[in-house]
């Protein structure tokens, strides 16, 4: 059986030296939840937020075999949880993903520049609560805002940028997450207006306003593509990880 888990202490030794701010989310309890089998006693724990789950400590099968409902990102600790994944669900997806470095000092004058590519009859705008509205209306912009439980929530402790053409969001970079010290970034651009450097705006603009905040923009690269967006924007690969994406 699984138990959301109260006391998040129990579990932070469990992620010790797992540098991934979605799990930082999780344990000081600004957004998702842990989850354990032992909630007196944890030696496994599961850290999930948004559609990304986060698997620790001794593994356990029965913390794999009951995930969260719908389409998840199994992220294994190890190699024993990463078998554990691959025999409870073997139609998962096996994936590359790419951690970016956490310490990127960033250069305020080039993210500035970057803002003079906005083309004309587009727009910048900060998530508000209409544009947050908006957002939910379209799959492609929906996971801007999709990981906060609630409008309120997002407008209280989110951060966002889009930029619309004629009055439509086109491309945006977003909080996808929120930790205490800063954001998870979610980056898009539909299709049919991709390669006019919109997400390249879009995300200087957000890490702006971060650094005004204090706060630290951090990015994980689904692919390649994204790997080579943040390297314009100053920030630096880490190292490749295997996930599973697991649908239904």
């Amino acid at each position: 059986m699984l138990y959301e888990l109260e006391d998040t202490l129990k579990a932070e030794e469990l992620f010790a030296g797992w540098n991934e701010t979605l799990i930082i989310s999780c344990l000081q309890k600004v957004m998702g939840k842990i989850y354990v089998t032992d909630p007196e006693n944890p030696q496994a724990a599961l850290a999930y937020v948004g559609c990304f789950g986060f698997y620790a400590g001794t593994p356990d099968r029965e913390l794999v075999m009951n995930k969260p409902e719908g389409f998840v990102i199994m992220i294994p600790q190890d190699d024993a949880w990463a078998r554990f994944i691959e025999e409870c669900y073997p139609s998962a997806e096996k994936v590359t993903r790419y951690a970016i470095k956490k310490d990127t000092v960033f250069d305020p004058v080039r993210l500035q520049s970057n803002l003079k590519m906005l083309p004309d009859r587009y727009e910048l705008k900060r998530i508000d609560a209409d544009i947050y509205d908006q957002c939910t209306e379209n799959p492609a912009t929906a996971d801007f805002v999709s990981a906060f439980e609630s409008k309120e929530k997002y407008l209280q402790i989110g951060r966002g940028m889009v930029i619309t053409k004629d009055g439509q969001i086109v491309s945006g970079a977003s909080s996808y997450t929120r930790y205490k010290e800063g954001i998870e970034i979610e980056v898009d651009t539909i299709k049919s207006e991709r390669r006019k450097h919109l997400a390249t705006i879009a995300c200087s603009a957000l890490i702006l306003n971060c650094l005004e905040e204090g706060l630290y923009p951090s990015w994980d690269a689904q692919n390649i593509h994204s790997v080579h967006l943040a390297e314009k924007l100053g920030y630096e690969l880490d190292h490749k990880y295997t996930a599973y994406e697991v649908y239904g």
